[in-house]
């Protein structure tokens, strides 16, 4: 019992170690912007256009991450046309959906027409048109236009109850800053579910536009 407890600790150590170092073994590419204002874990970013592959699936929080965390990744393994094995990038992107209007709707509490967005974001190396098509009609090629983005960084756990907390939170620092919101919360991830939680890096991101109060 203690060896085997040993090997976990030691297992998470040395992984800590691959990853604090910076490692290849752990090097993916990840989503360029610009930042435009930095306060603490709060930023205010410039994203130019991105092109991603997403799957939208009806269900809770946490199963449709997983779920579509699946569908994706067998896509970027070589479930295309192709066979072709594309890079991993970083992050994992997840938001709700309205089935009535889709991408506008604002978040709700009742469980019947909600959706989830999940996306990868595509290498850089690749474009539209170079993309292998997917075999699974789930999966659909997307390109996203430029936007500003208010970003929330947090560390820890993927649970639901963390994410609404780091939302409203970042939903507050808009207010005050004179922001709109104009688009659905994303939750981001930017590591694989073996990491240590208390090492991964997550992301709250809200589309805005500057009002009249900010600068």
């Amino acid at each position: 019992m203690k060896a085997n407890c040993y090997l976990r600790v030691a297992c998470v150590l040395f992984l800590g170690i691959l990853i604090l170092t910076g490692s290849s073994v752990m090097a993916i590419e990840k989503a360029k912007y610009e930042v435009i204002e930095s306060d603490g874990d709060f930023e205010l970013r410039q994203y130019g256009k991105q092109i991603v592959a997403e799957t939208v699936l009806e269900g809770e929080f946490d199963e449709v991450g997983s779920e579509g965390f699946r569908i994706l990744v067998d896509y970027i393994k070589g479930n295309n046309r192709k066979s072709e094995s594309i890079s991993m990038t970083a992050p994992v992107s997840q938001e709700a959906l309205s089935e009535k209007i889709p991408m506008t709707a604002p978040v709700t509490q009742e469980r019947k027409g909600k959706s989830w967005r999940i996306t990868f974001l595509m290498p850089s190396t690749y474009t539209l048109k170079t993309l292998p098509e997917p075999l699974d009609e789930r999966v659909k090629i997307k390109e996203t236009q430029s936007r500003i983005m208010a970003a929330l960084k947090y560390s820890g756990t993927w649970s639901r109850q963390r994410y609404k907390e780091k939302e409203a939170l970042l939903i507050k620092m808009i207010n005050e800053r004179g922001l709109i919101q104009i688009g659905v919360p994303v939750w981001a991830r930017y590591d694989p579910p073996f990491m240590p939680w208390f090492l991964r890096r997550n992301e709250v991101l809200i589309p805005v536009e500057r009002g009249s109060q900010s600068s």
